[in-house]
């Protein structure tokens, strides 16, 4: 299976009072066999609703999308087979034990009993939830309910494991630990999508990314390359006390300055060389009677990327 998830020219457009919102606008992917791939974006870029496309959850208005060579409109039973899916939301039964949620879902994919007890065993050892066997879902941590989600979508070994927002809202030890468990899962051949808002997880996670925005996607690449467009080795971020219009155009004519972004009160310097650059700009702003109230310097990030593809922070 060469290609396990493939989308070409997908949109979904919800319509409300009249109106029409493009949620996905015309989006081509394809992911390989045993790739951990992202999809980063902000809030309302489209992500969740492709992953819901992909996982049968929504019907796509245009396009196709097909996960393990199967298209998963014209043939969803088939396709559910061959896919895991954690959603953003708590799914776990509330009247079911942990093990019983792992069981279940084993029996629901057509385990046999004593398969599925024996692969719920497994998977409560890799995640660490072995000691909470018996206890019930209202007895979990946040960060125990999503790693048990994690592993109730890979009770039926799917081919595909979907992850949509999976550390959103729990504490950052737990985000870590969950990081763990899914490097080992992609080491061993498993073929991951995730969906994320935190630059620093998909840096640290993914092997390839696509930036994703109003249903768009502007860049596709591993971190690295992405970063590598910037053309910069380091990028300096300078907060003023007021707009410094004026003290632009005199910070771009420095020596190893490649391009001077701003945004009202925040300009970022994208430099190949750094060395006193720093200091310069601070004199200028000194003789301009500009107030420098902050100021940070940094190698190129994920979140550099995407301001300069869209002009707005990621996190917005």
């Amino acid at each position: 299976m060469k290609e396990p998830i493939r989308v070409e020219g997908l949109r979904k457009v919800f319509k409300s009072a009249g109106n029409e919102i493009r949620a996905v606008d015309g989006i081509d992917l394809a992911v390989e066999t045993g790739e951990f791939f992202g999809l980063l974006g902000p809030n309302g870029a489209g992500k969740s609703t492709t992953i819901g496309m992909l996982t049968t959850r929504v019907i796509p208005t245009e396009g196709k999308a097909f996960v393990a060579g199967i298209d998963v409109v014209a043939d969803p039973a088939t396709a559910k087979r061959h896919i895991g899916v954690v959603p953003q939301t708590n799914t776990l039964d509330r009247q079911l034990t942990v093990t019983e949620n792992l069981e279940f879902h084993g029996r629901y994919f057509g385990m046999s009993k004593r398969d599925a007890a024996e692969r719920s065993k497994e998977l409560l050892t890799l995640f660490r939830l072995a000691d909470r066997a018996d206890a019930r879902i209202n007895e979990l941590s946040g960060g125990m309910a999503q790693r048990l989600m994690v592993a109730r979508a890979l009770v039926h070994r799917p081919e595909i494991l979907f992850l949509d927002e999976p550390t959103s809202g729990i504490d950052p030890q737990t985000r870590l630990a969950l990081w763990e468990i899914l490097r080992g899962l992609h080491a061993e051949g498993q073929t991951i999508l995730l969906t994320t808002h935190y630059m620093e997880e998909a840096d640290a996670l993914c092997e390839r990314l696509a930036i994703i925005d109003h249903g768009k996607v502007l860049a596709l690449g591993s971190p690295a390359e992405l970063k590598d467009r910037l053309g910069a080795d380091t990028v300096i971020t300078l907060t003023f006390a007021e707009p410094p219009e004026s003290l632009l155009p005199k910070i771009e004519k420095l020596g190893a300055v490649d391009r001077v972004e701003s945004a009202d009160s925040t300009v970022r310097v994208y430099a190949a060389e750094t060395e006193g650059l720093l200091a310069d700009i601070v004199t200028l702003a000194t003789k301009a009677n500009v107030r420098v109230t902050d100021a940070s310097s940094q190698p190129p990030t994920l979140e550099a990327v995407f301001l300069a593809l869209t002009g707005r922070d990621l996190r917005e």
